[in-house]
């Protein structure tokens, strides 16, 4: 019997989330788990990040977001297919908030046993200023969290 019968990952196109999408497919691939695959689209920190950039956000930024969220699962999928892996695809929308409640909300109503994320590791001032939803994942998670470093 397989120690996790569903396994979520949460990615964001970047290297960590992409590793960590490896590491979560390996897992499903070996454990017989289904594989959900979940991107958040969270407006409130695309428009907070382009602030402190100094540029000014797109007048209708979320469908900007959704599309490009759509891309990355694209892509995750097609690796899980090359795995031969049938992932469940989930994008989901938040105004506000980390992505963190998401991703624990989540791994809840798809009754995963095992929650894979990549992360960049970061430390000191960094985590500080930057947070760490990784962090709080593993926080309030009710099951295991597997984090995965970049």
């Amino acid at each position: 019997m397989s120690a996790y019968r569903r396994i979520l990952v949460a990615v964001d196109g970047s290297a960590a989330s992409n590793k960590g999408l490896r590491e979560a497919t390996r897992l499903a691939k070996a454990e017989g788990a289904t594989l959900c695959i979940l991107h958040v689209v969270n407006d409130y920190l695309a428009m907070a990040s382009a602030s402190m950039e100094g540029v000014a956000p797109p007048r209708d930024l979320r469908p900007l977001l959704r599309q490009g969220g759509e891309r990355i699962l694209a892509r995750a999928k097609a690796l899980a297919a090359k795995h031969r892996l049938e992932p469940v695809i989930v994008l989901r929308e938040v105004l506000s908030g980390p992505a963190a409640e998401s991703i624990v909300r989540e791994a809840k109503k798809q009754r995963a046993g095992l929650i894979v994320l990549g992360t960049h590791g970061r430390r000191g001032l960094r985590r500080l200023v930057l947070g760490s939803d990784a962090e709080k994942v593993v926080r309030t998670a009710s099951v295991p969290v597997l984090l995965v470093r970049a």
